[in-house]
């Protein structure tokens, strides 16, 4: 009898193959890829050296050598994992993960203007429940005979995730504190994020987003955020100044980013979007909800949506002020996809393309 051969591999290259491919299959993430630095003897310096160099624009201070210094840390680094690591938008410790990321993707470093990229990886779109709650989806005469609002309030208040999210954030946003009798926007704004963080866009987009054909329902649909607690204030804040907040928090200025890229438009694109998809720009801009920049809408109309803000008094910086708030009042890749919103394309149960959780320093609150 002929015997077969068994070849049998040592203990260790099994550890060390399986160490690979918990590597592999999050090399995306900046918080492995920054140990993973902080472990070789080769990049650690690298990493300390470049951040010593982006931490208050030190190297424009440090003179001609430090500058070189810091662009060739920069360098040898763009050619690590750090150089292509992401976050998930609302991922445990996302700070500590946007800050390895902003270590190396700042804007621009000592002179340095580097390819603009974007902190928050593509998530593919997973089916969810909303199908089989919703009529008009199994229905072609749904988009008729559905007011899509109310049934997206109702698919919301089936599902367990979605109703205890929404249930925690309407009560954050509309509880009395004792000593001022008004609400805590602090703990409304951070409730606020975990609902539009962790439950599927397949309900946060139809409670959102849905069309309104009365001011009944437009109505409605601006209050989801609960406006009198996240969104308004006594006086209109300068828009400039808001923006400059928002850059100075790292999750703020992360999603502002994204929101940037996934809602540029451009004139030659047939659905007005130069980077990606409608449902991506409308992603990205509920990752902005419960932020500096909260944007919702200001009238009836679909498309007319702004943060609490405005522009008459911001002096030297209007020009800038006016660039910030056209990404949200004459943006024609944001338009279209509010108005978009509900056509075949868009509907729940249709597959789309994969689409990014999300738009450019730092909160002493951990998500």
């Amino acid at each position: 009898l002929q015997r077969k051969r068994v070849f049998k591999i040592p203990v260790l290259d099994l550890l060390r193959l399986a160490i690979l491919e918990v590597i592999l299959a999050s090399k995306d993430d900046c918080l492995v890829a920054g140990d993973l630095c902080s472990s070789d003897e080769s990049c650690s310096p690298r990493l300390r050296t470049l951040r010593q160099c982006v931490a208050g624009n030190g190297s424009m201070k440090l003179g001609p050598g430090a500058r070189s210094q810091c662009a060739n840390a920069m360098s040898a680094l763009l050619s690590s994992p750090l150089h292509d690591c992401q976050c998930k938008r609302g991922m445990k410790k996302e700070k500590n993960c946007l800050s390895i990321y902003w270590s190396l993707h700042q804007s621009i470093i000592h002179g340095l203007k580097l390819v603009e990229s974007y902190p928050y990886e593509t998530v593919q779109r997973t089916p969810s429940e909303l199908t089989a709650q919703i009529p008009f989806c199994h229905s072609d005469i749904g988009m008729a005979t559905v007011n899509r609002c109310l049934a997206a309030a109702k698919a919301c208040n089936v599902d367990d995730l979605c109703q205890k999210l929404r249930t925690e954030y309407v009560s954050a946003c509309i509880k009395p504190t004792p000593k001022s009798g008004l609400c805590n926007q602090g703990k409304c704004n951070k409730a606020l994020r975990r609902f539009f963080d962790r439950v599927p866009a397949d309900y946060t987009h139809e409670l959102l987003f849905c069309p309104c054909t009365d001011t009944a329902c437009a109505e409605r649909r601006r209050q989801t955020i609960v406006p009198s607690c996240s969104y308004e204030t006594a006086e209109k804040p300068s828009c400039f100044t808001q923006m400059r907040i928002c850059n100075a928090d790292l999750v703020c200025r992360s999603r502002l980013a994204q929101f940037q890229h996934a809602c540029e438009p451009s004139e030659s694109s047939s659905h007005g979007c130069k980077q990606g998809t409608h449902r991506d720009c409308l992603l990205a801009y509920t990752g902005l909800i419960g932020s500096t920049v909260t944007p919702n809408y200001v009238d009836n109309s679909t498309s007319s949506v702004a943060p609490w803000c405005s522009c008459s008094a911001s002096g030297s910086h209007k020009e800038e002020c006016d660039h910030f708030l056209g990404y949200f009042t004459n943006n024609s890749c944001l338009q279209n996809a509010l108005n978009a919103f509900g056509s075949e394309s868009q509907q729940p149960g249709t597959p789309s393309p994969p689409s990014f959780l999300t738009p450019t320093l730092d909160s002493t609150e951990n998500r």
